[in-house]
């Protein structure tokens, strides 16, 4: 068994947005250090960590530097360069390890990955030319979406395809990027299940959480979600299913759509995730310092939930209103020093306690 890192130890984190600034503060609470590495500047994360790496990912002298800082490698994102990680592993421990990189980079390879386990995902097909996405839309029908299969997020990087009519125009707007075809899921609701494992194999779930979401960006997550007893087993079972499949270290999200056959699985997230940010208020120990007590071979929290609460992201202009929702009872406001706010970016979020529901489903 590896030793757990001491207080006064260096985390490394590639990545310097929010995530990375709320694992730096959770870091900080139990007396670590972090160092991150990101090539803008006046970033999120460098308000709070101890030291800021600014440069780019293709600097192998910086990427080394930054390794030879650190007790341990974390990051804040997936799509991190293969060749940055060439670099960096063989001086420092990666946690989570590359394989859940390779796996939740490439949309094919997650799916390909998910239905080897047994688990059930939207109909899908690899799309290398219109050939192939007629081939695939008169195999699923429509409506369906067009993903690249690399680097997509918040909506970005896909198309909604209604009818083959639009299938052209949908190929053309991804400009030639490798992309895959998922077929219609009939759902009456996404949830998603934050769940964690520690260097010694052991799992810890937080509750699935109801998601809605707003021109393809999260708007709320809530806790509880309206599911029945069985499928929050069944969340929880599933989620810890690819944690062990992956031997992973740290926190993983896993968004799941509520069908009437069951969950089927949207994507997996390999490190700390939007929706579960209302952790920080609902649980004694939140995902940010459950993936920092992971990746330092602390033993985990318990995950346990003492409230109801609502998470809501904060986008662009409504970062505004965040004088009045300071004001606001039960309400927590998580800023992230962002300087300009953008149609579509992230400025913060609000997590609001709420009265405890008294329904079996809630």
């Amino acid at each position: 068994m590896t030793k757990p890192l001491a207080p006064g130890s260096t985390i490394g984190i590639l990545g310097g947005g929010q995530l990375g600034r709320m694992l730096s503060v959770a870091a900080s609470r139990l007396g670590f250090k972090t160092c991150i590495f990101e090539p803008g500047g006046d970033c999120p994360a460098s308000h709070v960590a101890n030291y800021h790496f600014q440069a780019e990912y293709s600097d192998k002298e910086a990427l080394t530097r930054f390794a030879e800082a650190a007790d341990v490698v974390t990051y804040e994102f997936e799509n991190i360069p293969t060749d940055a990680l060439d670099i960096i592993e063989p001086l420092v421990p990666i946690r989570p390890g590359r394989e859940a990189l390779r796996v939740s980079q490439d949309r094919l390879t997650e799916k390909d990955f998910l239905t080897d386990l047994g688990l059930k995902t939207a109909p899908y097909a690899d799309v290398t030319d219109q050939s192939a996405l007629d081939e695939a839309l008169a195999r699923f029908g429509t409506a369906a979406i067009l993903k690249t299969r690399r680097f997509g997020y918040d909506g970005k990087g896909q198309a909604r395809i209604n009818g083959p009519e639009d299938s052209a125009e949908a190929l053309a707007s991804l400009n030639g990027a490798p992309a895959i075809l998922e077929g219609f899921v009939d759902f009456s609701r996404e949830v998603s299940v934050i769940a964690a494992r520690g260097l010694d194999g052991a799992v810890a779930c937080f509750d699935p959480g109801e998601n809605v979401h707003k021109d393809g960006i999260l708007h709320t997550t809530t806790v509880p979600a309206r599911l029945p007893a069985p499928l929050r087993t069944d969340a929880v079972l599933l989620a810890a299913r690819i944690l062990n499949a992956l031997d992973y270290v740290g926190v993983l999200g896993v968004e799941l759509f509520v069908t009437p056959g069951g969950l089927v699985v949207n994507e997996i997230a390999p490190r700390v995730h939007n929706s579960g940010h209302w952790t920080q208020q609902g649980c004694t120990v939140d995902q940010f310092e459950q993936h920092i007590r992971a990746v330092t071979g602390w033993p985990l929290g318990d995950g346990q939930r003492f409230a109801d609460v609502e998470m809501t992201n904060l986008i662009g202009a409504d970062v505004e209103r965040c004088e009045a929702l300071a004001q606001a009872p039960n309400t927590a406001l998580h800023l992230y020093g962002k300087a300009e706010a953008k149609p579509g970016r992230k400025m913060g979020h609000v997590n609001r306690i709420l009265p405890a529901q008294a329904s079996s489903e809630r």
